[in-house]
């Protein structure tokens, strides 16, 4: 179990983003394609207690390995970043894993994609981001608070608003006031 610490933010596009990580020594790790699949119990008791539980696939757009992981967040901790405990378990299998936590009584949520270009810089992981409906997005992840907000900052991202909101919170939230009942939103 580890705490995830990180600071999202929404952008319009990548490309001086890329630059400023370029010009500050960033590496590029790769990108992938992932479809996520989250999961709550018939009730919302998930939803209801600020918890997540999905199962990810990750595709690399070069190579076409896939890695799987099942995931649990627990509640969002007080503070300016979004923190919050997660626990993740590596399978090999999607189709095993969503049989599992449906024989376990939970039920698919939502399903999205979601376009990932991953950069390390420093002691953090930046992730570029892209949804349908939602856009692009930026999530700087790090060891602690003051690392994740350095990385903001020579990013040239402190300006830019905190979300603490989860992408399957902001996609229900589309999805609600756009009027669309699909809980499986992918790329055209």
């Amino acid at each position: 179990m580890a705490i995830e610490i990180e600071a999202k933010m929404r952008v319009e596009d990548f490309g001086a983003l890329i630059g400023h990580l370029k010009q500050q020594g960033g590496r590029r790790l790769g990108k992938v394609l992932e479809t996520n699949i989250f999961f709550d119990t018939p009730s919302r008791q998930l939803l209801a207690g600020d918890q997540g539980l999905r199962v990810r696939t990750s595709e690399d757009v070069v190579s076409g390995n896939k890695q799987i992981v099942v995931t649990h967040k627990g509640p969002r901790q007080q503070g300016e970043l979004k923190s919050r405990q997660e626990t993740e378990l590596i399978v090999h299998d999607e189709q095993i894993a969503v049989q599992l936590l449906e024989a376990l009584g939970f039920v698919r949520a939502m399903r999205f994609a979601k376009k990932r270009e991953s950069w390390q810089l420093d002691g953090c992981r930046i992730e570029l981001d892209e949804l349908p409906h939602l856009g692009r997005f930026v999530e700087i992840e790090g060891p602690n608070d003051v690392e994740v907000l350095q990385i903001r900052q020579k990013l040239g991202l402190q300006q830019a608003e905190l979300i603490k909101a989860s992408y399957s919170q902001l996609l229900a939230k589309y999805l609600h006031d756009h009027g669309l009942t699909s809980q499986d939103v992918r790329f055209e």
